[in-house]
């Protein structure tokens, strides 16, 4: 321990001697390893103060990254971990176009279904004395004066005089046979003459006047050797709202017909028509050099007019246009007992395609304009329709008139 200068007595303790005899009580020290604190000086004797802890250090900062430098592998340590991602899923398109095309299928069938509730059936065939069974099918077409279906506005504007009866009397008779070959729609002049069993002979059409479609029928298969498998008999009403719900047709007039009895007025030459316009072009007889002639004729256009229309996509794909023609064409419909929806669905896509290439449109042979049936030129022609043959028949026996051309 240093040596205490002599000049310096009140620095004892300084020096470690003892300083008891001046009044100072010494403070021991805590251990070896203490911090030395300064010691603040006894003011007049008193005792020394404790000495005073530094103020705690900041917590040390984590060792900082240094910067990636070029040349140099970053530590290698395990990969973040992406966040997960959330699956979308995805609306059900094909599903939805599945329940789709169900419901319009289901549609299609929905309607005719239920407009075929509203056609009325009868017996409408012989009991005995018929030809065998032929192959294919032939249907017996006949338009009758019936008003069912129609308007009071439209029954004014029809000029036929009174409210025709069911069954009263017809304008149209016609025999659509389908089979191996082409459909083929063969019109029956409704002023031929052939015998009417307990009538004699007279014109055919009063067969449907004495007796309906049972003696007509029957008149039709004694007379031509036809076996007929449907009837269906469609009113005046039905033909006009047909047309109508095709929405119109066009006719081609060769010259301009003025008919008060049909109520018509049409120029010459292709225009649309409405249902009433179409009614009285298909009626009409007395501005023709052909008369009945011309009027089978022109039933044909108007009937191969509405198939062509029908036949069209839009037909199918809109909704009110395809019930509009169900309801139309059954509204007025009459048919035989045993004739079911699948039998008129033949029949109507047969119809669509007799006029034109894919068909053959003709009148019964007839030898002249009184209409006696050309017997030889007749029992030909029908001898095709019998044995399914009809791809096999010569342009002559099949002509618009009936005459030889």
């Amino acid at each position: 321990m240093p040596e205490r200068p002599p000049d310096s007595p009140e620095f004892d303790w300084l020096y470690g001697q003892d300083v008891g005899d001046r009044g100072v009580t010494p403070v021991p020290i805590s251990g070896a390893d203490d911090i030395e604190h300064t010691r603040v000086m006894p003011r007049g004797g008193g005792t020394i103060q404790p000495p005073v802890s530094p103020p705690a250090a900041p917590p040390a900062a984590p060792p900082a990254i240094p910067p990636a430098t070029p040349g140099r592998t970053a530590p290698a340590g395990p990969p973040p971990t992406p966040p997960a991602k959330t699956k979308r899923r995805r609306p059900p398109y094909g599903r939805i176009v599945l329940v789709l095309l169900v419901a319009w299928a289901a549609y299609l069938v929905a309607v005719p279904v239920s407009a075929w509730k509203n056609v009325d059936k009868v017996n409408a065939f012989p009991s005995s004395g018929r030809p065998a069974d032929q192959p294919g099918t032939t249907y017996l077409l006949v338009g009758s004066d019936s008003r069912k279906g129609l308007t009071p506005a439209q029954n004014r504007r029809l000029g036929t005089g009174g409210v025709g009866q069911i069954g009263g009397r017809t304008d149209t008779i016609m025999i659509l046979h389908t089979g191996g070959g082409k459909p083929l729609l063969l019109s029956i002049p409704r002023d031929s003459l052939v015998p009417i069993p307990g009538y004699g002979t007279t014109k055919i059409n009063a067969a449907f006047a004495y007796g309906g479609p049972k003696l007509l029928i029957q008149t039709i298969e004694q007379d031509t050797g036809l076996r007929i498998d449907h009837y269906i008999e469609v009113g005046l009403g039905g033909f006009v709202n047909a047309v109508d719900a095709v929405g119109g047709i066009t006719i081609c007039p060769e010259k301009r017909m003025v008919d008060p009895r049909a109520n018509l007025n049409i120029k010459k030459g292709c225009q649309q028509v409405n249902g009433v316009t179409a009614l009285g072009y298909a009626r009409s007889r007395h501005t023709e050099v052909l008369g009945d002639i011309a009027r089978a004729r022109h039933q044909r256009e108007v009937v191969s007019a509405i198939g062509a229309k029908v036949k069209s996509i839009w037909s199918v794909l809109n909704p009110f246009r395809y019930s509009s023609l169900i309801h139309a064409a059954t509204g007025s419909l009459i048919v035989s007992k045993g004739t079911g929806v699948w039998d008129m669905a033949s029949f109507a896509r047969a119809m669509t395609q007799v006029n034109g290439t894919s068909g053959l449109t003709c009148s019964m042979p007839i030898r002249d304009l009184a209409v006696h049936w050309d017997h030889t030129r007749a029992l030909e022609l029908l001898t095709y329709i019998k044995e399914n043959k009809t791809d096999n028949i010569p342009s002559g026996l099949c002509t618009p008139t009936g005459l030889p051309q």
